[in-house]
């Protein structure tokens, strides 16, 4: 058998999520059965690098799945993207790795983008992928006060209160807040993260972004270790998984070009 770390990019709104579960379509549902395909319909079990909840989109999620050897990258990539469809799920590169190499636990990076709708009118082009708030917002403001959040802490005020996580300390690398235009985007990064943190985060900058909390407030909600002092959290639609790092990138520049290469290879009808 040969393991494949597999890039991929989906759209979360029609799933309950990247975890199987009994209430509807999943994402790993979606690939599980596609990979069954090329392992003479037997099922095939995979990893991933982040469990993303329903509504949440993916545009570096990674994961891994073992076949049986012969096949190539671009083939692999191609009949996993054929039999995906017609859901929003892609695989935009598949290669090959050790086996014990495990798409969760070798990441030491990951990176969220949340992205707010900050305008009167309604999202028509960016439904599904933004939330919506029709208020002002002071992005200055929300980026002073996510400054205050970085480093080492114990994040038991941003956990849900279904958080599997051994310990609910982490140490936050990145928590960026820039607008453009109407947008105003939320940037984070960290090795990784508790389950609801990053929409916690958002919906607490929210706060102080409408200028209902000061900044130190913030810093107050995190000591209080507690849930109910931060702020509510900010729904799915705004959030994106951007990237997994990995310490030697299984998606190489070379492996880029290559795809390049096939694409300007094939005729043009």
């Amino acid at each position: 058998m040969t393991r494949w770390a597999l890039l991929l990019e989906y759209d979360g709104t029609p799933f309950v999520g990247w975890q199987r579960q009994i209430n509807g379509l999943s994402v790993q549902e979606v690939l599980e059965q596609a990979a069954a395909n090329l392992n003479g319909a037997l099922p095939v079990a995979s990893i991933v690098a982040g469990r993303t909840d329903a509504g949440v989109h993916a545009e570096g999620q990674v994961a891994h799945i073992d076949l049986p050897d012969g096949h190539r990258a671009k083939s692999v990539r191609d009949a996993l993207n054929y039999h995906m469809k017609p859901h929003p799920v892609v695989v935009l590169q598949a290669s090959p790795v050790s086996e014990d190499w495990n798409a969760r636990f070798s990441a030491n990076h990951r990176a969220y983008r949340f992205r707010i709708l900050n305008r009167r009118s309604r999202p028509a082009l960016m439904a599904d992928r933004v939330w919506h708030v029709p208020h002002p917002l002071d992005a200055v403001a929300m980026h002073e006060a996510a400054q205050l959040l970085l480093g080492r802490h114990d994040f038991t005020s941003f956990r849900a209160a279904s958080c599997q996580a051994k310990s609910p300390i982490r140490t936050l690398d990145r928590l960026d807040v820039v607008r453009r235009d109407d947008i105003i985007e939320v940037v984070t990064e960290a090795r990784s993260f508790l389950h609801h943190q990053v929409r916690n985060f958002v919906g607490t900058l929210k706060l102080v972004g409408e200028g209902r909390w000061p900044a130190e407030r913030v810093v107050s909600a995190l000591a209080a270790l507690d849930r109910a002092a931060a702020g509510p959290t900010a729904p799915p639609d705004g959030l994106t998984l951007i990237r997994v790092g990995y310490p030697d990138n299984p998606f190489s520049d070379q492996d880029v070009s290559a795809i390049a290469n096939d694409a300007r290879k094939m005729p043009i009808d």
